[in-house]
């Protein structure tokens, strides 16, 4: 296989997805992270892999491994078939059903396409838990790309019974095979472990080993946001929800592994956005006292353009957190 000058970018069309954001991410890096001390990345919540792909990319840092978890067992699925060899079956499947797909704009007929891909997938939801074969896996994650990049916005959003239910968008012609991306994508993930799906404790285990073998590693966590409002929760991409309990059990982790010694980021939404008073990061949840009274966790607002309204007042430029130890 030979690697072509590009880089390897995120495959998947991604709500909260932090490309906007890398600038601000890279901005806050461990002082040890840019000078090159650092050779571990952990992600607990990979999501579509953009500061994954730019960390193990970067000629700014010396990451030699990586680590990724997600809870999306769909997801996960994706992440093997394009690490494994057949990314090559995967890249036939895809291009196949780009061709299909895109032979005809006409609206109708794309979306009973779209109607028989989304049911197919929803009638494996369960077999991913069986072990299957890897044929299975390759159709399966086929199915997921082709759904991303033809359903509305690139949403990743499940009922309950863990059904996939987003309509189609209305693309003029999505991009479903990106060979070339995909064949970057699998050389990229030589150095990366993709482990079985699994709860971002999951993650504890490999960061005891890499810190008690005497080397430093960086964790970044980008869970799913704490809403601002009720109708912001949209967001969740998995049928186990991320409430406020879960919440709070992700600051009690962060300060286990802060202690330990990890190099930590964090982002979540900003509270403040909407009422000033809610200090669950500021003075909550996020707060290690110093000597002084002082927060010695590092609480930054950044910039980001999300909608978090239905009203046109409320959309644009809100302010993020990038919470780092």
């Amino acid at each position: 296989m030979i690697k072509s000058p590009t880089r390897a970018k995120p495959f998947l069309k991604w709500a909260g997805g932090k490309t906007q954001l890398l600038p601000k991410i890279k901005e806050y890096m461990p002082k040890e992270v840019v000078e090159g001390k650092v050779i571990n990345y952990v992600e607990p919540f990979v999501g579509s892999g953009a500061v994954l792909f730019e960390l193990m990319q970067s000629e700014e840092y010396q990451f030699e491994k990586a680590h990724i978890w997600d809870i999306n067992p769909e997801l996960i699925n994706v992440y093997k078939v394009i690490k494994s060899p057949e990314v090559v079956q995967l890249i036939s499947h895809l291009k196949v059903l780009d061709e299909e797909y895109n032979y005809n704009e006409d609206k109708d007929y794309r979306k009973k396409i779209y109607m028989r891909i989304r049911s197919n997938f929803n009638e494996g939801i369960h077999v991913l838990e069986k072990n299957p074969s890897m044929d299975f896996r390759v159709k399966r994650a086929s199915e997921f790309i082709f759904l991303n990049r033809t359903c509305y916005n690139g949403l990743y959003r499940v009922n309950k019974k863990g059904e996939f239910n987003v309509p189609m968008g209305s693309y003029k012609k999505p991009k479903i095979c990106d060979e070339s991306n995909l064949l970057e994508v699998h050389e990229l993930l030589k150095r990366v472990v993709v482990h079985d799906p699994g709860d971002y404790r999951e993650s504890r285990s490999i960061i005891d080993e890499i810190l008690s073998s005497g080397q430093k590693v960086f964790v970044y966590f980008d869970p799913p946001y704490r809403p601002l409002n009720a109708s912001s929760s949209f967001t969740s991409y998995s049928k186990f929800d991320f409430n406020e309990q879960d919440q709070i059990k992700l600051s009690v982790y962060f300060k286990e592994l802060d202690k330990l010694g990890a190099y930590l980021m964090l982002s979540n939404s900003d509270p403040k956005n909407i009422n000033e008073n809610d200090d669950f990061f500021d003075k909550e949840h996020y707060f290690k006292r110093g000597e002084n009274g002082e927060n010695l966790f590092h609480i930054h607002r950044v910039h980001a353009r999300r909608n978090i309204n239905s009203k046109g007042s409320k959309r644009g430029k809100i302010t993020e957190l990038l919470i780092t130890n």
